[in-house]
C-alpha cells in the first residue's frame, strides 16, 4: 500500500517560515519517483507548487526566491522549506509523487501525478 505522509503545517504570522515534510512508503520499486508539493483553497484546483524530478527543480513562479524544495529521489523524500510566508500561501499542502519524468512532461498538471498524500494546513496570517 502506498502512503505518502506529509507533516509540519501549521499556523504561522506573514514573514514566517515553516519546513514541509514527507515520507513515501509502498512505492513500486520499479521506478525511481519525482515528488513535490501542490496545494489548494477552498472552491479552487489544486495548484502546482514545486517538484524534484532528481536533479532538476521546478517552481511555481508565485513562490520563487521563498519556497525551496529538496529531497532524496532514492528515499522517497521531500521537503518544502517555505520563508516570507503570505497570507494567500494558506492552503492546504499536498504532497504527490510520480515516476520520473523526462522532457515536455506536464508536470504543472495535477493528473500527471500518481500518488497523493492526504495533505498538511498551512494557515498564514495578516
Amino acid at each position: 500500500q502506498v502512503q505518502l505522509v506529509e507533516s509540519g503545517g501549521a499556523s504561522v504570522q506573514a514573514g514566517g517560515s515553516l519546513r514541509l515534510s514527507c515520507a513515501a512508503s509502498g512505492l513500486p520499486s520499479d521506478y525511481y519517483y519525482a515528488m513535490g508539493w501542490f496545494r489548494q483553497t477552498p472552491g479552487k484546483e489544486r495548484e502546482f507548487v514545486a517538484v524534484l524530478n532528481w536533479n532538476d527543480r521546478y517552481t511555481v513562479d508565485s513562490v520563487k526566491g521563498r519556497f525551496t524544495i529538496s529531497g532524496d529521489n532514492v528515499k522517497n523524500t521531500v521537503f518544502l522549506q517555505m520563508n516570507s510566508l503570505k497570507p494567500e500561501d494558506t492552503a492546504v499542502y499536498y504532497c504527490v509523487a510520480t515516476p520520473l519524468f523526462s522532457g515536455s512532461y506536464g508536470y504543472l498538471r495535477a493528473s500527471s501525478y500518481r500518488y497523493w498524500g492526504q495533505g498538511t494546513q498551512v494557515t498564514v496570517s495578516s
